[in-house]
């Protein structure tokens, strides 16, 4: 018989020699990726060497992610292995960037205990697209930068500023976003930081005002930085004199009130915010240095 013959496997032998199951391989088989080479007298199908290797590549592809019908289509001759793979790489990287989202989403529902509610929320930021993205930054800035009495070239840096996820980013640059967008949608927030934004940005034919340059030069933060390590209080005198270093005769209520709003805003928490959104590293969040300055600067109005 035939199917007696040493080169010629029935559906079974072929079976052992592949470590598949019969049941696969009969599937495969009818699908067409594995067609048999004979029929025995009984009709059986009978298979050869060369389906024992064109099992092997069925079960390559299969393993790969190739359907079935892809597969077909390569050992067809209809498309490429490396065609086929190619497109299977886009999908994929699509896949790993949709999986990093769900993770930093359910990573940030993990930390915060958040509700279904806020999960939905959470969820919807993470996936907006790149134009959503985008108009969600541009209303945040004309609401907070739009029609400040700024010099040129300081406009056009308002205009240039933005942050956005790059294509594709880490999970925690997709948590930062969550947080980020969350914050610049809100109203409330976006009040606060404008009325920081005026009490710091210089006024054309105006020198800075008093008071910006606790947001624009860390050495004011660095300063306080090193009293809190020596133990200093914002009470004690040597705070006063420090205040004295940091700010001669400037106008100290004008600096509170650009301090205080500042911290009211959360301009701290804003801008490293920002910086993981961006992938930059940031300096060190600054709040309680801040904290510390406004009851330095209290004390000493008090005095």
């Amino acid at each position: 018989m035939d199917d007696e013959r040493p080169d010629v496997l029935t559906i079974g032998r072929l079976a052992h020699r592949t470590g598949l199951s019969v049941r696969t391989l009969r599937f495969w088989s009818d699908e067409g990726a594995v067609p048999p080479v004979a029929r025995s007298a009984s009709g059986y199908r009978l298979y050869d060497a060369g389906s024992v290797a064109r099992v092997e590549l069925v079960r390559t592809l299969r393993e790969l992610g190739l359907g079935l019908d892809e597969v077909c289509r390569v050992l067809s001759g209809r498309t490429t292995v490396a065609e086929v793979a190619d497109a299977h790489v886009a999908a994929l990287d699509a896949q790993i960037r949709s999986l990093k989202v769900s993770r930093a989403v359910l990573s940030t529902v993990a930390t915060r205990g958040s509700t279904a509610e806020e999960t939905a929320l959470m969820n919807r930021l993470a996936r907006l697209s790149a134009a959503e993205r985008k108009q969600v930054v541009d209303e945040f800035k004309e609401e907070v930068f739009g029609g400040l009495d700024v010099e040129p070239r300081v406009r056009d840096r308002f205009r240039a500023y933005s942050f956005d996820l790059p294509d594709d980013p880490t999970p925690e640059q997709v948590d930062a976003w969550i947080e980020l967008a969350e914050l610049v949608r809100d109203p409330g927030f976006r009040a606060r930081l404008r009325t920081w934004m005026e009490l710091n940005t210089p006024v054309p034919g105006q020198g800075r005002p008093p008071g910006a340059s606790i947001w624009w030069a860390r050495q004011v933060v660095q300063t306080v930085a090193a009293a809190r390590k020596r133990g200093v209080a914002p009470e004690d005198p040597e705070a006063g004199d420090m205040l004295s270093e940091l700010f001669g005769d400037t106008d100290r209520a004008a600096v509170l009130r650009s301090l205080e709003a500042g911290i009211e805003a959360g301009a701290e928490r804003y801008r490293t915010l920002v910086a993981r959104v961006r992938g930059q590293d940031a300096s060190p969040d600054a709040t309680e240095e801040l904290d510390w300055l406004a009851r330095a600067l209290r004390t000493a109005d008090r005095a």
